[in-house]
C-alpha cells in the first residue's frame, strides 16, 4: 500500500533514509536521497519506487532499499498518530479537570441540567450505533464522501428518525423546565455563532453555561456544524434528484405546443442523429444535391431578369444522361443453348461414324486422301528453274530477284511465255549483259549442323607403344628419386622385403634371429598392402561422383542437330511392362518425345543423339518381347504385337520436351498434337503405314 507524506515529513527522516542509503550502498549518494524523497512525497507505490531507483544502483539493492524506505514511512507516520492521541488525551483531562473545578460551584439545578444533557448524548450515541444518526466527519475527509455511499431511502429514514428524535427532546425539555429554559439556553448560543439552521434539517442543540460566555474554539464548532448542515441539505435534494434518473430515462415533458420541455417549463433542444447506412446516407445527399438545384434554379431564373445576364451562356449545367435499360431479345440464351447442343450431338455421331468406318475398314481410302491432300507437293518438277530466271527480261523473273516461293511463281510464268511465243521469242527475251565469260562460284555457307570449331580424330597407340611409354615414365620418376636421396633432400627407402629374398637381402642379420626378422618382413608386407588399398580408397568415385560420371558419358551434344526416331507399335494399353521400360529407359538415357496412344495404331518418338538411338533401338526392336504379348486386332482376334521403326533421322530441334504419354480417342486429335509442335509428318507417315499394311502387321 503507498504511502504519502509531506514535505515536512520527509524532511524529517531525510537523516533515516541517509543512513538507510549508506548501510545498502555502502556510501552516501544526495542524487539517490533525493529520488527517494521525492517518491515518498508523491506516494508512489514500492514497484515503482523499485523502477525509479533501478536507474541509479541495481535492482537487488533498489528493492533492499525501496523496503527500508517504505519502513521508515510506516514508522513516522506510527509514531505520529500516537503522539497526535496523547495530545487529544491531555487535552481531554484538562477539559475534565476544568469541569471538576466548574461542578463544584454548580447549582443543583445546573447538574440536573448537564445529567440530562449526558443522558441525551448517550442516546444519541446508541441511535448512531444503529444506523439512524447522520455520520461522522473526521478531519481529512468531507461530508460528500461520506454521503455518496448512502442510498436515498436509508437517507429518507435517518431524516424521518432525526425529526421524531428532536420532537421527544422539545417535549423531554418542556416538562422538566416548563418549556422555557431550554429555549433560553439555546436561542444566545445561536445568535452569537449567527447561523440559522436550514428548515427540514437536524437542528443542532446548543447548550452553553449560564454565567459563561463561549470561548473561539467552540464558537468555531458551532459554525463548522452548520455549515455541514447546510451541505447535508444540498447532497440530499441532489440525491432525490440522482436517484430518480437512476431508476431509468427522463420522462418526456411536452407543452401545449407539443415542444419539449424540462422540469423548470423551458425548451429543451434535442439532438438530431445522424443516418449510419449506407443507403440513408446516399439518400440524404441526394436531397440535399435536390435541393441544390431548385435553389440554383430560382437563382437563375432571378439572374435572367438582370441586365447583366448573358442569354447565351445557361445559368443551369448540362445533367447528365440516364442510361436506358438494355434488354436481350428473346429467345437469345435458348438459341445458343440448341446450337451448343447440336455441336455436341454432331461431334458424337462423327466419333460413332469413325469408330464404325474402323471397324469395317471403309475409310482407309477417305484417310489416305486426306493424307494426301494435306502433304506438299514436293515431286512437281518446276517450268523453269530459279538461277534461270534471272536472264530473262520478263517482268516477273525480274520482279523475282531470284529465290523462294515469288522466283518459282515468276519462272512459270515466264516459261508460259516463252512456250507461246516459241524459241525465237526466248532469245529475245534473253539479258544479254547479265551473261558473260566469267564462271561464278556461289559463296559456300556453313550447314547449321556443323560444329563452329573443326573436330580431329583422336590418335590411338598401339599395345606396345603404351606399353614403352610407360616404362620410360616410371624410369623417369626413378632417376629423380634417386637424386633427391643423393643430395639429401630425401631419405632412402627401406629395402623392399619378402620372405622369397628374405636371406639374400639380410644375409647374416636373418641367421642370427630368423623369427624377428620374419615378423619384421611380414609387418612390412602387410604395411605396403595397406598403403595400397588406402591410395585404391581415396582414388575411389563417391556415389554422386559415379552418378555424374554416368550420366556424362550418356549425355550427347545436340545444339548442332538431333536425332529422330518414330516407332510404330499395334498397341500399347494393356502392355504395363512395356509401357514401363519404353517411359523409364527413356528418361535414363535423357530422351524427349512423346507417347501417343491410339486405338489401332500407338506411336512412339525419340529425340536424342546417336549413342542414344542405338541403345533405344535396342531395348524397342530386340529387347522387348513384343511378340509374347497378344491384343486384339480391329476384328476382335487375339494377334501377337509388333514394333516397327518407321523413320529415323535428324532434325534442327528438338520438338517435344520430357517423354510423357498421350490418350487420344481420334486420329484428328492425334494429329492436332503433332501439328501443334510443327512435326505432323511423324503422325501421317505413322499411320498411313498403319493403314496400308496388312492385316497381319501392324
Amino acid at each position: 500500500m503507498a504511502l504519502q507524506l509531506s514535505r515536512r515529513e520527509v524532511e524529517d527522516l531525510r537523516s533515516s533514509l541517509d543512513r538507510a542509503i549508506y548501510r545498502t550502498i555502502g556510501k552516501s549518494d544526495s542524487a539517490l536521497l533525493s529520488t527517494v524523497s521525492s517518491c515518498l512525497t508523491n506516494g508512489y507505490e514500492r514497484r515503482k519506487i523499485i523502477d525509479r531507483l533501478s536507474s541509479h544502483i541495481d535492482s537487488k539493492k533498489a528493492s533492499k532499499l525501496a523496503d527500508k524506505a517504505i519502513a521508515l514511512a510506516q514508522e513516522h507516520v506510527a509514531s505520529s498518530k500516537s503522539q497526535k492521541r496523547k495530545h487529544e488525551s491531555s487535552d481531554k483531562d484538562k477539559d475534565s479537570k476544568r469541569s471538576r473545578h466548574d461542578d463544584r460551584h454548580e447549582s443543583r439545578e445546573e447538574r440536573r441540567d448537564r445529567h440530562d444533557r449526558e443522558k441525551e448524548r448517550d442516546e444519541k450515541d446508541k441511535k448512531a450505533d444503529n444506523g439512524l444518526e447522520l455520520p461522522q466527519v473526521s478531519e481529512g475527509e468531507t461530508i460528500g464522501s461520506k454521503m455518496a455511499g448512502l442510498s436515498a431511502d436509508k437517507i429518507k429514514l435517518m431524516m424521518a428518525n432525526a425529526q421524531k428524535e428532536i420532537e421527544e427532546r422539545k417535549r423531554a425539555l418542556m416538562n422538566l423546565k416548563g418549556g422555557q429554559k431550554g429555549s433560553t439556553g439555546a436561542t444566545p448560543a445561536l445568535k452569537q455563532t449567527g447561523v440559522m439552521a436550514p428548515p427540514n434539517v437536524i437542528k443542532p442543540v446548543l447548550y452553553s453555561r449560564p454565567g459563561l460566555q463561549m470561548t473561539a474554539e467552540e464558537m468555531e464548532k458551532q459554525k463548522k456544524i452548520a455549515e455541514l448542515q447546510a451541505r447535508i441539505e444540498r447532497k440530499l435534494a441532489g440525491g432525490a434528484l440522482a436517484a430518480a434518473s437512476a431508476l431509468g430515462p427522463a420522462p418526456l415533458i411536452l407543452d401545449r405546443d407539443g415542444r419539449t420541455v424540462d422540469t423548470s417549463g423551458k425548451r429543451v433542444q434535442l439532438t438530431h442523429v445522424a443516418p449510419t447506412l449506407k443507403a440513408n446516407i446516399r439518400a440524404k445527399r441526394r436531397e440535399e444535391f435536390r435541393a441544390q438545384l431548385s435553389g440554383a434554379g430560382a437563382g437563375g431564373a432571378e439572374a435572367e431578369s438582370g441586365a447583366w445576364v448573358d442569354p447565351r451562356v445557361p445559368a443551369r449545367p448540362a445533367a447528365r444522361a440516364r442510361r436506358a435499360l438494355r434488354f436481350h431479345e428473346p429467345g437469345k440464351f435458348r438459341q445458343l443453348a440448341e446450337r451448343l447442343r447440336m455441336k455436341a450431338q454432331l461431334e458424337k455421331l462423327q466419333n460413332e461414324i469413325s469408330q464404325i468406318a474402323r471397324k469395317t475398314g471403309i475409310s482407309s481410302a477417305t484417310k489416305l486422301a486426306l493424307l494426301a491432300a494435306d502433304a506438299p507437293d514436293t515431286d512437281r518438277v518446276p517450268d523453269i528453274e530459279w538461277w534461270d530466271s534471272v536472264i530473262l527480261l520478263s517482268a516477273e523473273a525480274r520482279g523475282a530477284g531470284g529465290a523462294g516461293g515469288a522466283v518459282a511463281a515468276a519462272a512459270a510464268a515466264a516459261a508460259a511465255a516463252a512456250c507461246n511465243t516459241g524459241d525465237a521469242d526466248i532469245a529475245d527475251n534473253l539479258n544479254e549483259d547479265a551473261i558473260t565469260n566469267l564462271v561464278e562460284h556461289p559463296q559456300q555457307l556453313r550447314a547449321p549442323t556443323e560444329p563452329l570449331k573443326p573436330t580431329y580424330m583422336p590418335v590411338f597407340l598401339t599395345k606396345k607403344e603404351r606399353k614403352k611409354l610407360r616404362r620410360q615414365s616410371r624410369r623417369e620418376a626413378w632417376k629423380e628419386e634417386q637424386e633427391k636421396v643423393r643430395l639429401g633432400l630425401e631419405a632412402p627407402p627401406e629395402p623392399k622385403l619378402r620372405i622369397s629374398n628374405l636371406m639374400r637381402a639380410l644375409g647374416t642379420e636373418a641367421v642370427q634371429d630368423p623369427t624377428a626378422i620374419e615378423a619384421k618382413v611380414r609387418e612390412q608386407i602387410a604395411k605396403r598392402q595397406k598403403t595400397h588399398l588406402e591410395a585404391n580408397q581415396a582414388r575411389a568415385l563417391t556415389k554422386d561422383q559415379k552418378r555424374e560420371k554416368i550420366d556424362r558419358k550418356i549425355r550427347e551434344d545436340t545444339s548442332m542437330g538431333v536425332h529422330v526416331a518414330v516407332y510404330r507399335i499395334r498397341d500399347l494399353f494393356e502392355c504395363a511392362s512395356a509401357k514401363f521400360k519404353v517411359e523409364v529407359n527413356a528418361r535414363q538415357l535423357h530422351m524427349t518425345g512423346v507417347v501417343v496412344l491410339q486405338r489401332g495404331c500407338c506411336v512412339v518418338v525419340a529425340e536424342g543423339g546417336p549413342r542414344q538411338h542405338a541403345r533405344y533401338r535396342r531395348l524397342m526392336l530386340h529387347r522387348i518381347r513384343w511378340e509374347d504379348d497378344t491384343v486384339k486386332d480391329e476384328r476382335g482376334q487375339d494377334v501377337p504385337n509388333t514394333c516397327k521403326l518407321v523413320w529415323e533421322g535428324r532434325a534442327p530441334q528438338r520438338a517435344f520436351g520430357e517423354i510423357k504419354f498421350k490418350v487420344l480417342p481420334t486420329e484428328k486429335q492425334a494429329r492436332e498434337l503433332f501439328q501443334k509442335h510443327r512435326v505432323e509428318h511423324y503422325w501421317d507417315l505413322a499411320y498411313s503405314g498403319a493403314v496400308l499394311a496388312a492385316p497381319d502387321e501392324v
